[in-house]
């Protein structure tokens, strides 16, 4: 008697194949690009708890985290975006590029190149450049910067916070995630009370009770950081000029001098990015322009060089103040 012989004896591997062969062949396209962009991101983005991303603007802060992370034992990788060397810096971390701003793909490649996927971003870059004459010949901007500027912006402000939340968000689906600006440069965050020898007169404590919630509604319309004011008036508001050059325009307003200087954080600050920085230039501008008291906000604002800077305002009469 013959054995009559199954001829699916695997009924799975028929269905199987069944499957691939319906399966459209665009969709098998989309199924294997998305495989490959998430193993992209897998193999370049592993979680190096002893490497460390900065990206790099000009100024003292990018030096401060650079020194705090190396202190941590990190292994300090630096992108840098200003338009002078930068060779200083260069000295301060272990890995240096000097890059071009408008081409944050080139920042990404970089940085995932040492597998730095933690990074913080601190450091001046002048908002003004995006008005200059002839920007896109000027800069040359990669993809990722149109994409940043023409869709992730598309139909929002060019605010600091559209702006750099946009920037992070395209480093981001590069595998790059920023992280807190100041976990590196605590020491250096400003404290409530009186920091230096001389406490503030009655007429400027009058000043600081006007200017706060000012300055915080300011700091709400993401107009700016920081005002100037004297007798319960107003005579500078700091826009895309920054603060050093608000502080010269409040000396040219008021010769008589005697103004304070309020500087306060965002209502819901992004502590990756844009936190309020004061340092030793800003105490020697006050004196030169005839202010006498700057007023800063306690935990969320760094002091450049903090000892330094307070010794320099005692130095100077020069009231600093955190609130």
């Amino acid at each position: 008697m013959r054995r009559k012989l199954n001829r699916n004896p695997c009924p799975e591997v028929k269905n199987t194949r069944q499957e691939l062969q319906e399966t459209r062949p665009e969709k098998r396209v989309a199924n294997f690009e998305q495989d490959v962009f998430l193993n992209e991101i897998e193999d370049t983005s592993h979680k190096r708890a002893d490497v460390l991303g900065l990206i790099a603007g000009e100024g003292r802060l990018p030096f401060l985290v650079a020194d705090g992370a190396k202190q941590a034992g990190l292994k300090v990788i630096c992108v840098y975006l200003a338009d002078n060397t930068g060779r200083s810096l260069a000295n301060e971390v272990d890995v240096f590029y000097k890059v071009a701003i408008a081409r944050p793909g080139a920042w990404i490649s970089k940085l995932r190149k040492h597998n730095a996927n933690r990074t913080i971003m601190v450091g001046r870059v002048a908002k003004s450049r995006l008005f200059t004459p002839w920007r896109i010949l000027r800069y040359l901007p990669d993809w990722r910067a149109f994409r940043i500027y023409y869709w992730r912006l598309r139909g929002k402000d060019k605010l600091d916070d559209s702006l750099l939340s946009a920037l992070a968000d395209e480093l981001a689906s590069g595998g790059i995630v920023l992280e807190n600006s100041i976990m590196y440069c605590k020491e250096h965050m400003a404290t409530a009370g009186v920091m230096t020898k001389r406490p503030p007169s009655t007429s400027v404590e009058n000043d600081i009770e006007f200017g706060w919630p000012i300055v915080k509604k300011l700091g709400e319309l993401d107009i700016g950081q920081a005002i100037a004011v004297k007798e319960r008036e107003v005579i500078a508001v700091e826009a895309i000029e920054g603060t050093a050059e608000m502080i010269k325009r409040a000396g040219q307003f008021c010769k008589s001098g005697g103004w304070t200087l309020i500087k306060a954080s965002k209502p819901d600050q992004d502590m990756r990015f844009d936190v309020p920085c004061v340092g030793p230039d800003t105490v020697k501008s006050l004196a030169e322009n005839g202010g006498k008291c700057l007023v800063v906000e306690a935990d969320k604002t760094i002091i450049i060089d903090k000892g330094e800077t307070i010794k320099l305002a005692d130095q100077l009469n020069i009231t600093i103040l955190g609130r």
